[in-house]
């Protein structure tokens, strides 16, 4: 402690389209090594939150949803895992850490942050080629493969990969959500109504067809043309719109009651993370937020999402994964979106350009179920050593 300040190590990681501050269970104060308050008092004061100014100025936050979050990885005392991954959402203005869903963009991380850790039995990790991870993902209960590019025994970091919303090229890392369905507080259904579409009665909006899924993250899934849009708005058209806003939370709110992830509108408040509300429409042209041009040839739909009540300024990999599936049922908003039949590949629009992702589904006893949803992201980090809080945070 100096200063009045404690110092905790930390690694400050870019996974896929988002930042996160990620710590070993080890590492942490011993108040902040089990859920409760504590942790979530020094998480928030990492990031600098409760902010209203909503800048996170006094903290590793970047006033964004995508890079409001912290992790906690430690060895996995789970068969056949090597580590455990736990995640927590800032918010940015609020005082809230939302522990209800995961990251599948910083899930694309920790593999990365494992190997480096030395958390893994060295026979595992070859001198040259991939180093399978297998994560333990705590807030949902799933495995995640991490398929990590290593050179001379350490982690790839540079390479040629490119990912739309992430400015510089890096190492592909190939991740494999295996049996990504969420099976806990929404009902133990992929589609917890029974149905593939639904119609969500929303306050201040009306009737909406909906599809409610809950593969990879719980999400609905609604028309854009049934909302307005076009689905390809960037995020100006979206979050500098204050009524836009409110019908998109209106309708995640309705659909979380549906979904039975929520018991009253009011509940929805202490779960911003889950469910995701996106929108989607049949591809379509447009200029991505870099000034990069998107043919309506070179992909299959367009879509967008919201993270914490703003329009993602790419795609979450949670989502992405709720898209990949919901893409491969037919009769899915989504999979008529993309133009219906089946698929086992998707490529979407988003506000920074395109994303492939893949999902292998089945019918199980009449019930649709995914066994496994693949796709690549990059991880890089940007700083290690100590991150400071005052002392009186942890009291």
């Amino acid at each position: 402690m100096r200063g009045g300040q404690v110092r905790i190590p930390a690694t400050y990681m870019r996974g896929g389209t988002s930042k996160g501050v990620f710590f070993r269970l080890a590492d942490l104060p011993e108040a902040a090594r089990a859920p409760g308050r504590a942790r979530d008092r020094l998480f928030q004061r990492v990031i600098g939150s409760p902010d209203p100014y909503g800048k996170q100025t006094d903290g590793m936050g970047g006033a964004t949803s995508s890079t409001s979050k912290c992790v906690i990885v430690s060895p996995s005392t789970r068969e056949g895992h090597d580590v455990d991954y736990l995640y927590g959402q800032v918010s940015i203005d609020s005082d809230f850490v939302d522990w209800s869903g995961n990251c599948g963009n910083l899930s694309s991380a920790v593999g990365p942050f494992a190997i480096a850790q030395g958390m893994l039995d060295p026979s595992r990790v070859p001198h040259e080629g991939r180093c399978t991870v297998r994560i333990w993902q705590a807030n949902i209960g799933k495995t995640i493969l991490a398929h990590v590019p290593v050179v001379d025994g350490q982690v790839q970091e540079t390479g040629d990969f490119e990912l739309d919303g992430v400015t510089f090229p890096a190492a592909e890392v190939v991740l494999e959500f295996l049996d990504p369905s969420d099976e806990g507080d929404g009902g133990g259904a992929m589609f917890p109504t029974g149905n593939l579409v639904d119609t969500l009665d929303v306050p201040g909006v009306g009737e909406l067809r909906a599809t409610m899924i809950t593969a990879g993250i719980p999400t609905v899934f609604v028309n854009a043309a049934d909302i307005g849009f076009d689905g390809t708005e960037l995020q100006p058209a979206i979050n500098e719109d204050k009524a836009a806003l409110a019908k998109l939370e209106a309708i995640r709110v309705a659909g979380a009651l549906r979904m039975g992830l929520i018991r009253s509108p009011e509940e929805a408040l202490t779960r911003q993370h889950t469910p995701k509300v996106a929108f989607v429409a049949p591809p379509k042209g447009y200029v991505s937020s870099s000034g990069k041009a998107v043919a309506a040839e070179a992909i299959d739909l367009n879509v967008r999402a919201l993270s914490m009540g703003k329009l993602h300024h790419a795609m979450m990999g949670t989502a992405s994964v709720a898209i990949a599936t919901a893409a491969a049922v037919p009769g899915t908003l989504v999979n008529l979106a993309a133009g219906g039949g089946q698929r086992d590949v998707v490529r979407f629009g988003h506000p920074s350009g395109t994303l492939q992702v893949g999902a292998s589904v089945q019918q199980v006893d009449g019930q649709w179920c995914v066994t496994r949803a693949v796709m690549s992201r990059s991880a890089r980090v940007l700083m290690e050593g100590m991150v400071r809080v005052p002392a009186d945070t942890l009291e």
